[in-house]
């Protein structure tokens, strides 16, 4: 087992934009990941097993709702620590950061923002201490990027909802204790609901012979005449800008969490580059390599000083789902460029398990189109800068 001597680069000195508390959180969600996740990860991912033993460390270090307020179990903090500490934890594996973000944004946001206090109450210390473990239902097997045209449908029957559909390609479907549920009431409407694993006719079937999120778990939410309390219902929000409000904190996590996979290809990408000797010296002091390195630093700066500003605008509740929807796509596909690029100054050895290159590879894959694809956000950005939308 190799040791983790990931170090972090900082080219522009970002860290004196930080405060004291960024960096303290910043730092303990690293250690931890070098502790818990990196000793650990290729080979949960070689089995493609979720190590569900790490849950507990996750919500230690605050990655389960880090800015929820401490009334309701969360941390209290703001939204760079949150966008830090999701770095960090993708710099261990995006299916680790995958399940610590649908936890947060897609799970425990909802209930905050569109909850009533009995639901706050009820689900939230409970999902920020990691005894509960959530999941969000969203994306249908017919829809995707059109996320409104869900089939999903509940109907009212006095002293209950009868609840029926199904999702796909949902993170800790197979695990989760509950799933927020977004379906459309007998008007047409979209709601929240709060579905509970054990109620009749719910069931969760796992996603297997997947090539990336190895480490992570993924599955179905099939809905069969399931009976939900009408209490269940998240009454604050509804119509479909109400799941998309989750995605804009989700997308917001995901833009910090692809740098972290970026830095730990390019910390890779660079230490070997000074130990691997080809015709009497280090490939690092090669035109070719050295190209590869100053292309990967400098991507990944911009992409730090794109969501620290990002993150500023979310603190002060300036952010717009168009900047966040240009962060997620930069980033991710900087990430995937510089996966692939170091990669190939591993050669053979970046195909290995002994380094994280090809994993991280792999997970990018899915991240890139989860969440809003690649071309859906440059979508996004086009109607926003133009004012038409092209979408069909």
């Amino acid at each position: 087992m190799k040791p983790d001597l990931f170090q972090a680069p900082d080219y522009y000195l970002l860290d004196e934009l930080l405060t004291e508390e960024h960096k303290m959180v910043r730092d303990a969600a690293r250690e931890w990941v070098k502790r818990e996740v990196s000793p650990i990860i290729e080979d949960y991912a070689q089995k493609a097993a979720f190590p569900t033993q790490i849950i507990k460390g996750l919500a230690d270090i605050g990655a389960f709702g880090p800015y929820i307020p401490e009334e309701y179990g969360g941390a209290g903090l703001d939204q760079i620590s949150y966008g830090l500490i999701m770095q960090e934890i993708e710099r261990g594996d995006s299916g680790v950061r995958s399940t610590a973000s649908v936890q947060s944004s897609l799970v425990m946001y909802p209930i905050w923002k569109y909850g009533n206090e009995e639901q706050r109450n009820k689900y939230l210390p409970k999902l920020a201490s990691g005894e509960f473990m959530g999941c969000f239902g969203l994306t249908e097997p017919d829809y995707g990027s059109n996320p409104g045209g869900m089939v999903t449908n509940f109907k009212d029957k006095g002293d209950h909802y009868l609840l029926n559909g199904a999702k796909m390609w949902i993170s800790n479907a197979p695990f989760a204790d509950i799933a927020v549920v977004w379906a459309k009431d007998e008007s047409g409407r979209i709601h929240g609901l709060v579905v509970e694993r054990g109620m009749e006719g719910f069931t969760t079937p796992e996603t297997h012979n997947k090539w990336s999120l190895r480490a992570s778990a993924t599955g179905e939410l099939i809905f069969d005449n399931v009976k939900v309390p009408k209490e269940n219902l998240l009454p604050n929000k509804s119509g479909l800008g109400a799941p998309l409000g989750c995605l804009d904190s989700a997308r917001y996590g995901i833009a910090w969490g692809a740098i972290g996979a970026a830095m730990d290809c390019y910390d890779t990408a660079l230490r070997y580059s000074k130990e691997r000797i080809q015709f009497d010296k280090p490939i690092g002091a090669t035109q070719l390599q050295q190209k590869k390195l100053a292309e990967m630093i400098t991507e990944i700066t911009k992409a730090q000083l794109l969501t620290w500003r990002l993150g500023v605008l979310r603190n002060e509740g300036k952010a717009t789902t168009a900047q966040i929807s240009m962060a997620k796509r930069n980033n991710v596909d900087m990430a995937l460029t510089i996966a692939r690029d170091a990669r190939q100054m591993l050669g053979g050895m970046g195909i290995t398990g002994e380094y994280s290159i090809m994993r991280h590879m792999m997970n990018l894959e899915s991240v890139v189109t989860y969440e809003g694809t690649h071309d859906i956000h440059l979508l996004i950005t086009g109607m926003d800068v133009t004012g038409f939308a092209a979408f069909k």
